[in-house]
């Protein structure tokens, strides 16, 4: 039976494919006319936690692109670093995307620095809404050909973590345990599998 509980495998690494747009598809059209040559140089992508701007970041990373990720952490000498490398990446004429929580001039960064970020497009990222997060659950289930019931969406949304890569995980796990079971998904199939989990982690 231990082999059948609730296995969170890390999530499939970032990919500009693997993103769920929601109200971002600005910024993911902007990001990819970028990545494949076209302008602009630079985009400052902010937002609160849960937004996307890290999935982006590491995906462009994967690439090859120079980002920069949180740069309302930066220390004074991380600052400078960052503004010279905005400087080198205009003049060679390379692509650099950075991120951070806040607008470019509220974040209390060197005014020189600040002025680089807001050089190329800047955009907002919107966490998804729960409808939203429900509609990528289902489009996930679909490709894996899980039939999967509404109330064990809605119980996911409601009682689990909600950032979209551990809720895909569960839904893989469920699909896992509900193929070896030969039983359908149902809520009570979730139910269990979660309280299974938790009395093998205490």
């Amino acid at each position: 039976m231990k082999q059948l509980l609730l296995d969170i495998k890390p999530a499939a690494p970032p990919t500009l494919q693997n993103f769920v747009v929601g109200r971002n598809a600005e910024a993911l059209a902007s990001l990819t006319m970028a990545i494949s040559g076209n302008t602009p140089q630079f985009i400052y992508l902010w937002g609160e936690s849960g937004s996307g701007k890290s999935h982006l970041l590491h995906a462009c990373r994967a690439m090859n692109i120079n980002v920069a990720d949180d740069v309302h952490l930066l220390n004074n000498d991380a600052q400078i670093d960052l503004f010279n490398q905005y400087n080198q990446h205009k003049e060679a004429g390379k692509f650099i995307i950075t991120a951070g929580l806040h607008a470019p001039t509220q974040m209390g960064l060197r005014d020189d620095l600040a002025t680089r970020l807001a050089w190329g497009l800047v955009y907002q990222l919107h966490p998804l809404n729960d409808i939203e997060k429900a509609t990528a659950l289902k489009q996930h289930a679909f490709e894996r050909g899980m039939k999967l019931p509404d109330e064990v969406v809605d119980y996911c949304l409601r009682y689990l973590r909600r950032d979209l890569p551990t809720l895909m995980a569960t839904l893989d796990a469920l699909d896992e345990w509900s193929l070896t079971m030969q039983k359908p998904i149902t809520l009570p199939m979730l139910r269990k599998l979660l309280q299974l989990n938790l009395e093998s982690s205490t």
